[in-house]
């Protein structure tokens, strides 16, 4: 009997231990919901900067798989994401804001972190330094189908734009 309780204990804290996380995908801020709504521990917001829409802006959110995770490792995991999802486009990250959960991260209320951000342009001593000053066609092409995939763009607009600039 013994033996089967410290193993039954055993497995249990390997379960504990080895809980599922929780990674948002990127999507439209307008258009998706907070991660902490509904939540009992609401968490903290952090606002920098309030001057951009949530139609020009993306949320990310992460969740630790236990409370033994830092807050700081779950957010830092989202901020990768979302800078390498704005690399991705060709553009630079910006923090909007942050939302992270406080108080002891105990069961229900897991270490999680919330981001709120956009996708700017790169300013051009940076992108001169990266990339030729003139855009080539491939470029062009790149920056068309974001617009398309963004829902800005018409697939009809999209293809008329496509060939104007396959026929430079």
């Amino acid at each position: 009997m013994v033996i089967k309780v410290k193993y039954l204990s055993g497995v249990i804290a390997c379960l504990l231990l080895t809980a599922c996380s929780v990674s948002s995908s990127i999507q439209r801020a307008e258009k998706s919901k907070s991660g902490f709504d509904g939540a009992v521990y609401e968490g903290e917001e952090t606002i920098i900067r309030n001057d951009i829409p949530d139609s020009e802006a993306y949320r990310i959110f992460h969740q630790g798989a236990t409370g033994f995770v830092s807050v700081q490792s779950v957010r830092n995991s989202a901020e990768n994401r979302a800078e390498s999802f704005c690399e991705n486009k060709g553009l630079r990250y910006e923090l909007l804001r942050e939302r992270v959960s406080v108080g002891a991260h105990v069961a229900g209320n897991f270490p999680r972190s919330e981001l709120v951000f956009t996708c700017v342009a790169i300013k051009k001593e940076q992108s001169a330094q990266n990339s030729p000053t003139t855009p080539t066609k491939y470029d062009e092409l790149r920056e068309l189908k974001s617009l398309l995939d963004d829902g800005i763009i018409s697939q009809e607009e999209y293809e008329q734009e496509k060939e104007k600039i396959l026929q430079k």
